[in-house]
């Protein structure tokens, strides 16, 4: 008996119509939705809220996007430099940061702005250096990490990622790095004393540079 006129075949052509339609949605909505990893490249610098002067270095970052809209980081950088720079004396020698979080945002053509959170730590160095400290109390915050410290840290910001070709692309990166600060400790910044637990403070962070996608 030919399909046309057979009931099960009538019964199902209905099903299979619609099987076709969801394939076709999921097939050409995978694209979008599609596992990928990218690495980069890039300068660093970031200002630090108690001390003057900018503290610059170099890293990598590696970033899994599980979804179209969403972006995992894992974003390491070295400063090698003596902080504060241009002084006499500086209380480290070398820092090294790691800052984990994510990213939302569209892909508009080229462009993918973006929204960042995120959290980690600064190991700070200590220096090299003799580094002479008044007997106070509280000391002075640069006693206090001038004998090497790791302090958390956590990001609020965003960004633009700017693609140069189908797999390479530039990624700039704006944001407020906080730091938890020791104390009880004397604030360069405000010359009050702090309570045991420390505080936080935010200080402009900014990077820039290039990856490719695999």
């Amino acid at each position: 008996m030919p399909c046309a006129s057979s009931p099960k075949c009538a019964d199902g052509q209905p099903l299979v119509r619609k099987l076709v339609i969801i394939w076709l949605v999921l097939l050409s909505a995978a694209p979008a939705f599609a596992q990928s990893f990218s690495a980069d490249l890039h300068f660093t610098s970031s200002a630090w809220s108690e001390f003057d002067g900018q503290d610059a270095g170099f890293g990598a970052r590696l970033t899994w996007r599980p979804l179209a809209l969403l972006g995992i980081d894992a974003d390491f950088n070295w400063y090698p430099g003596d902080f504060p720079p241009d002084t006499v004396v500086s209380f480290s020698g070398s820092r090294v940061e790691g800052l984990f979080g994510a990213t939302v945002g569209p892909k508009l053509g080229r462009l993918r702005p973006f929204v960042k959170a995120g959290a980690g730590f600064l190991d700070i160095g200590e220096t090299p250096k003799v580094f002479a400290c008044i007997t106070i109390f509280p000391p002075p915050l640069a006693c206090l990490l001038a004998g090497g410290d790791t302090l958390p840290a956590y990001e609020i910001g965003g960004g633009v990622e700017i693609d140069a070709t189908s797999n390479t692309f530039l990624r700039a990166d704006f944001s407020d790095r906080i730091l938890k600060y020791p104390g009880p400790s004397l604030r360069q910044s405000a010359s009050d004393q702090v309570g045991d637990g420390g505080f936080f403070a935010g200080a402009f962070r900014f990077t820039i540079g290039g990856g490719f996608r695999f």
